[in-house]
Order: C-alpha cells, then sequence, then structure tokens
C-alpha cells in the first residue's frame, strides 16, 4: 500500500505525525509526505531551508515534497493567516507537478490546526482517483473563534462553508475526542466518522528512561512540569497566578518547557512580578523528554474557558498518562474527564488560578504511595486505551477499509 500523507507541519518540526509516518514505514507500507517548509514554533525557517522554491528529500524511508510556504513569524493573526493561505496556495499551485507519475491508494490528512490544509489533499486525491482520509485534529471555525484571532462573523462563516466542503469531499473523517463527534456529523451529514485518538512518539512508550538533562527547577522539591506549546488556548496567565498564590511554598516550583507565541510575555511577566518559582527554561529535544517527565513531581496541561476545549483533549494528556506522573488538568470537559476516568491526577475548572493552586497542594500534600499510585493508574490507562501499535493497526485497518469501498464503488 503507497500513501501519501498531507500536513502543513512535518520533520524537522516536532509533530506527532512524524512518529506515525515512520510507525507506516516499519510496516512496509511505501510514504510519500507533502508539507511546507519547517518553521514552527518560532516562526523562522529552520537552518538549510528557505521559504520560496520546492525541494525533495528523504527521511526515515519516506520521500518528503516540500511546497514554497510563507514563515509564521511572530504568531501575528495577519501572519498566520498568510501562513495558512501560502500552504494551500502552493500545495494548489505545485503538488501536482511534483507528485506527477506517482499514484497512492490513500491520500491521509494530519489535519493539525489549520483545517483547511486539507484542501490541496482533497484535489490530489481526485486527481490521483484515490481515497481521502482526514484525521481532525481541531475543530474549525470553533478554534479560530475560539483562540481570538478572528471575530468577524462573515469570516467565520465563510470558513465554516470551507469546512464543509472538506468534510462533504472526504471519504473518512477521524476524530481524536468522542465530543467531537456530534459537531463534525453535523457539517458532515452521512458521512462515516470514526474515533480515532492520539498516542505518543515511540520514545515515551520505551520503559528505557534514557538521558536526562539538567533542567532548571527540576532536580528539588515539588517540580510541576507543564510541556508543550505555550500559546493562546494554554492560557498561561492561570499558572503564573497560581505560581504567585503559591509562592510562599519553597518546595513548589512550575517548570515551563517549550515555546510558542506566548513565551516571550510569559517571561517578561515572571521577571515583572518578580517570581522565582517559575522555571521557563525552553525547549529540549524529544528523545529527551521521556526522562525529564520522569523527573516531574506533577505535570501540569492548561486550556482556556471555552466550548471549543471543552470537547477537545490535547495530545499531551496521552503524553503525560505514559509517562506514569500525576495529572493536574486546569480544562473542562473531555481532558479533565478523561484524567478522572483514569484516576491518574486531579482536574480543576479552566482559567481558576485559585483552583489551580489549590489542586497542586492537595497532590504537594499526598502520601508519595499515593502520587505514585495516580501515575501507574495513568500507565494502565495508556496502555489499554492509547497504545501505539495498536493505533497504528486500527489506522491500517481504516484504510484498507475505504480503498475497498472506493474499488466496489
Amino acid at each position: 500500500m503507497k500513501i501519501l500523507v498531507s500536513s502543513q507541519h512535518f520533520w524537522p518540526e516536532n509533530f506527532r505525525i512524524n512518529d506515525l509516518v515512520q510507525a507506516l514505514i516499519d510496516r512496509g507500507l511505501k510514504v510519500d509526505v507533502l508539507t511546507g517548509k519547517p518553521n514552527y514554533p518560532e516562526g523562522r525557517y529552520f537552518p538549510g531551508y528557505r521559504g520560496w522554491g520546492c525541494q525533495r528529500e528523504q527521511w526515515s524511508g519516506a520521500t518528503i515534497f516540500r511546497v514554497p510556504l510563507a514563515a509564521r513569524g511572530s504568531g501575528r493573526a495577519l501572519r498566520l493567516v498568510i501562513n495558512y493561505l501560502s500552504f494551500i496556495g502552493s500545495g494548489l499551485l505545485f503538488a501536482p507537478w511534483l507528485l506527477r507519475r506517482r499514484s497512492y491508494n490513500v491520500v491521509f490528512v494530519y489535519a493539525s490546526s489549520p483545517l483547511l490544509q486539507a484542501i490541496p489533499a482533497i484535489f490530489l486525491s481526485w486527481l490521483k482517483q484515490c481515497p481521502v482520509v482526514v484525521w481532525i485534529e481541531d475543530l474549525w471555525p470553533e478554534s479560530l473563534a475560539a483562540t481570538g484571532y478572528v471575530r468577524n462573523r462573515l469570516i467565520l462563516a465563510g470558513v465554516g462553508r470551507v469546512v464543509r466542503f472538506i468534510y462533504r469531499h472526504s471519504d473518512l473523517l477521524l476524530v481524536p475526542s468522542r465530543a467531537f463527534e456530534p459537531s463534525v456529523a453535523a457539517a458532515a451529514p452521512g458521512k462515516p466518522i470514526v474515533y480515532y485518538p492520539n498516542s505518543v512518539e515511540a520514545v515515551f512508550c520505551d520503559p528505557a528512561i534514557g538521558e536526562q538533562p539538567d533542567v532548571p527547577g527540576l532536580d528539588t522539591g515539588f517540580p510541576v512540569v507543564f510541556a508543550g506549546n505555550i500559546g493562546t488556548a494554554q492560557v498561561v496567565d492561570v499558572i503564573v497566578e497560581a505560581a504567585s498564590l503559591l509562592s510562599a511554598y519553597s518546595d513548589i516550583r512550575f517548570v515551563m518547557l517549550g515555546g510558542g507565541s506566548r513565551r516571550e510575555w510569559l517571561l517578561q511577566e515572571v521577571q515583572a512580578r518578580g517570581l522565582t518559582n517559575v522555571y521557563i527554561p525552553g525547549r529540549y529535544p524529544v528523545e529527551e523528554m521521556p526522562g525529564i517527565l520522569k523527573k516531574a513531581s506533577a505535570l501540569l496541561v492548561t486550556l482556556a474557558d471555552e466550548p471549543i476545549f471543552s470537547v477537545t483533549v490535547p495530545g499531551r494528556i496521552q503524553t503525560y498518562l505514559a509517562a506514569g506522573r500525576p495529572i493536574l488538568a486546569s480544562l473542562n470537559g473531555e481532558g479533565a474527564r478523561l484524567v478522572i476516568e483514569a484516576e491518574a491526577g486531579l482536574a480543576s475548572p479552566a482559567e481558576d488560578p485559585r483552583a489551580l493552586a489549590d489542586a497542586v497542594l492537595q497532590l504537594f500534600r499526598m502520601a508519595p504511595a499515593e502520587r505514585e499510585k495516580m501515575g501507574m493508574n495513568g500507565r494502565r490507562y495508556f496502555s489499554e486505551h492509547f497504545d501505539r501499535e495498536l493505533l497504528v493497526d486500527q489506522l491500517l485497518d481504516h484504510f484498507r477499509s475505504v480503498t475497498s469501498l472506493k474499488v466496489n464503488n
């Protein structure tokens, strides 16, 4: 089976699609990847890349086709719009030529935000006469409104029409949260929708911890680790406020790992408040993250108090479950429900710094054996529901089902 994976983001950017492509290759599939020029999250092109021009390269058995892409820059709304539209335009204009004489059994779209990036893939699936499977990682236009980048109702309505077009022209829609299903079904009547959750990179599935780098704030006391994108949706304000409320507890410190559009604000705010219990050391290679997470006393995930985020399960929850450490979930809805169902940690309402501070204190005051049990519960829940190999098997079954339906039709 030969698969074309279409994703605006791919290696050397750090997204889960990298690991999934590797898993497909390991199963014997032939994989091509259509993507843009790597510039996430800093908004600057990675060394060796520039915005203009097409590129072809090899990575771990996959052939990567890169189309021109405008860098996202500092993450301001206009730059993001240009970034998104440039991938769509370049994909429609250059991908048919880049992929000429190449045939596929399935086009698979890893639809991290924005969903609109699926448009070139749908066009290619029509040209190649093969089914297209779209993995919807983010609900649009709901997420667009929730992050505050777009408030204009006419624009949101226009995006909604494009999203419905994408749904209607897809052969199978995969959703990472069961709570996504009603919204997607309403916009895609009659289309098959299947729950397909995220797993984690292979490095998190290996019980061997590997290298443990020195990370400021992590080696003593009670470190609460936040790992991932530091952006608008993550409302890092709530973490700053909770840290301020807990400043009298010298053993409790917040370690913020990652980058994103609000990292600079975070650095400035921590300095302005004189907080000594917040550490912002930056990003670390994914290979080092399992060892880092294992050293945390608790792992923190936050999301804004928006209806769209109440139906979202942040991918880092699966990572935290796999790490086997207690989870602090400062969010509403599906993500919080999952943590509680797994008995893997504590949940507090989104954007409530007092409730988050209380949850940190509750975990801090627990006996080590209780916290250890939470971590073990999380790891067990991960193995039962999000095991990487199990989910790869399921994805291959989905590919086979859509290809057989296409042949029969």
